[in-house]
């Protein structure tokens, strides 16, 4: 049973098997899961019951279009419908925009969601893949990443905020700095799923920054938000011409009754939706204190709904994961098979408090020795040094830099390094990512990286050193340069401009064939006076969530002005 069970992690790719799996292989009983990001405490009991008792009517009849169901939510979000697109869970819309809007590259810091690589990988583009350090606590650098996206020549961006799995966070200002520093890309994507759960910020969200410029997409999640993760349904905001781009391609039903049942629902629990976001962020800081008081467990800062934690020194992320679920029945996600990452971290949902004690004592008993099956850790160790990925990840980051598996293989066959695209970026120290002069734009501090406390041992034993992978990235394989244009492209940003504002757009705009050369902005989307409805001049109208006595605003901070 248990060799069934923790098998099935074995052919899962970037991502966990499904809690039905894993209950068809142990008895229908599931465990207890620290793994799927889901709200614990949304929906009610009371609204559970109700969907109860609707589930004939809920399952047996079409639901209403796409449109319909989209339409009720932009009226709870106060947003124009124009520039919404509902998709089936927001993995179907990375879907979309891949295929529609990322012609020929893609940058995304990592570790981070993983089909932000694998989709992009699967249509065969270059994934340019920033790496987040450990000894910053894996805080993102928007001056470093923005540096980086010119030196490589990548044409779409992509931001998790927070990011999965390590819950780092960024402040609104800086994002939007960001967006209007990359405003020659071809697209820049700001995936907020978890943005909700976030406490930092009053307001940190970017959709409505997002519908005024032409090449901005945010995406948000409904399933983890509203703890329905089996209802696939997200959404997207853009401008009217990107999100109509994409609503257009999606199918007339492609959201179910169940999210059309649940969208409705919404405007009647307002109050118990914004309780179940603050006490998640209760849990998140009582459980961050009780797993660092675990000798040489470190807990990283985050602003999700889950906490990324690093093992003591020894311990086998895929061990302590199959004996929690097989001894303790406690899923956990092991993060060894997310690039970036490796065995040695594990990403843990936020759970009241009564489970969170359950964890605390099943992570006792499997790291310590106070089980029949002994320690999983041989020695608490006081370093810190520890090498990022396991072997293929590591390969398939450093050899091909995200050109796909066909590269991996055709790197791994000839042994031969890959032709340079680009000048090579001075490597900073550590063999880190070079920091640019990016004056006058306010970078986060690195967040506290707590380091390991030894645990005393009868009789230590020598423990064997990782073995270092070098973390510089080679260029990537020369690709075409592109046609001549009407007229001239504006220079890349220098280094010191990284954030800078970017250069005007030419009088001509190039034709829709063939990559947009740097410096021009992306084609499609709307003036700011068109999106608002107004000339220009007059002032747009204020928008906020109805209810504002029971509805939390658009990031689930506080209440919005009516």
């Amino acid at each position: 049973m248990a060799d069934n069970v923790t098998s099935l992690f074995r052919s899962t790719a970037a991502h966990s098997p499904s809690m039905a799996a894993l209950s068809r292989e142990s008895d229908g009983a599931g465990p207890v899961d620290f793994c799927i990001p889901c709200n614990p405490y949304f929906p009610t009991p009371a609204m559970f019951e109700e969907m109860a008792s609707r589930l004939r009517d809920i399952i047996t009849y079409y639901p209403s279009s796409a449109d319909t169901i989209t339409a009720e939510l932009c009226s709870l979000l106060q947003l124009p419908p124009q520039c919404v697109a509902m998709g089936n869970g927001s993995t179907e819309l990375i879907t979309w925009i891949d295929h529609l809007l990322v012609r020929e590259s893609l940058a995304v810091p990592v570790p981070t969601f993983g089909r932000w690589t694998d989709q992009p990988m699967e249509t065969g583009k270059r994934v340019d893949m920033f790496p987040l350090q450990e000894s910053s606590g894996f805080a993102l650098d928007l001056a470093q990443y923005a540096e980086f996206i010119r030196a490589r020549g990548t044409r779409v961006a992509v931001i998790c905020n927070p990011n999965n799995p390590d819950g780092g966070f960024l402040h609104k200002h800086a994002v939007v700095q960001f967006m209007d520093a990359m405003a020659d890309l071809d697209l820049v994507v700001i995936d907020e799923s978890f943005l909700e759960f976030a406490d930092a910020e009053n307001e940190p969200s970017v959709v409505q920054e997002a519908m005024l410029r032409p090449n901005v997409i945010v995406l948000r999640s409904l399933g983890k938000n509203f703890g329905l993760h089996g209802i696939r349904f997200g959404y997207l905001v853009a401008n009217p011409a990107l999100a109509g781009r994409v609503r257009s391609m999606l199918p007339k039903w492609n959201l179910n009754s169940f999210a059309e049942h649940v969208v409705f629902m919404l405007k009647e629990h307002g109050a118990e939706y914004a309780q179940s976001l603050h006490q998640v962020r209760r849990d998140r800081m009582d459980m961050s204190g009780q797993l660092s008081s675990l000798p040489g467990l470190t807990v990283y800062p985050s602003q999700g709904n889950f906490l990324f934690v690093r093992l003591p020194v020894g311990a086998e992320g895929t061990v302590v994961r199959d004996r929690l679920l097989t001894e303790h029945r406690i899923l956990v996600r092991e993060c060894g098979n997310k690039i970036g990452s490796s065995s040695r971290f594990l990403r843990l949902v936020v759970r009241p408090q009564v489970d969170v004690r359950r964890l605390v004592t099943g992570l006792e008993q499997v790291l310590y020795g106070t089980s029949r099956r002994g320690a999983a850790v041989p020695e608490q160790a006081t370093g810190t040094g520890y090498s990022s990925g396991t072997a293929a990840v590591d390969r398939l980051v450093s050899q091909t830099n995200g050109a796909g598996t066909r590269g991996l293989a055709q790197a791994a066959g000839a042994g031969m390094p890959l032709p340079a695209a680009v000048p090579a970026p001075a490597v900073g120290p550590g063999g880190g990512m070079p920091v640019p002069a990016a004056a006058g734009v306010p970078q986060p501090e690195p967040r506290p990286v707590p380091q390991e406390a030894p645990r005393p041992q009868p009789a230590p034993q020598p423990v064997p050193q990782p073995v270092p992978v070098p973390q510089q990235f080679p260029q990537p394989a020369a690709y075409p340069e592109p046609a001549p244009q009407p007229a001239p492209a504006a220079p890349p940003l220098a280094p010191a401009a990284a954030f800078a504002a970017p250069a005007p757009a030419p009088a001509q705009v190039p034709p829709a064939t063939g990559p947009t050369p740097p410096g021009v902005p992306a084609r499609g989307g709307l003036t700011a006076a068109q999106v608002r409805g107004t000339d220009g001049l007059s002032m747009a109208p204020a928008t906020g969530w109805p209810g504002a006595q029971s509805w939390p605003d658009a990031a689930g901070m506080g209440q919005a002005a009516g």
